[in-house]
């Protein structure tokens, strides 16, 4: 298995889980993917200060997930994406563990059932 987000050249998968840690940022990212948006635009649902935004947002932009551009005096965020695929391919490579481990499950569930449902018959 290729160990992603300890070669060099696209997101660090390490920074880009340790960003969507937070719930803040998670947010963030929705409301950015939506379109661009300024720190004002972003704090609004919140309930903190544009610097604590600006922070969260710093974190985003240095995993790789946002990017800001210079609108005047305007620094509008902008959802990078493209950089959350290291992220979902990492994840489905476990979708398909999590599917055959819940198939086993109900097997024996199922087996369980009928060993339940003749020893209540043969009573």
């Amino acid at each position: 298995m290729e160990q992603i987000g300890y070669m060099g050249g696209g997101p660090n998968l390490d920074a880009v889980f340790a960003a969507l840690a937070d719930p803040t940022r998670r947010a963030i990212l929705s409301r950015l993917a939506e379109g661009e948006a300024s720190v004002g635009e972003l704090a609004a649902p919140f309930q903190m200060s544009q610097p604590a935004v600006s922070k969260h947002l710093k974190v985003l932009e240095r995993a790789g997930l946002i990017e800001r551009g210079v609108d005047e005096q305007r620094r509008p965020a902008k959802l990078k994406a493209e950089n959350l695929v290291p992220a979902v391919d990492w994840l489905a490579e476990f979708k398909a563990f999590w599917g055959g481990s819940f198939d086993q499950l109900d097997d024996v569930l199922q087996q369980m059932k009928k060993i339940n449902a003749k020893g209540t018959a043969d009573e």
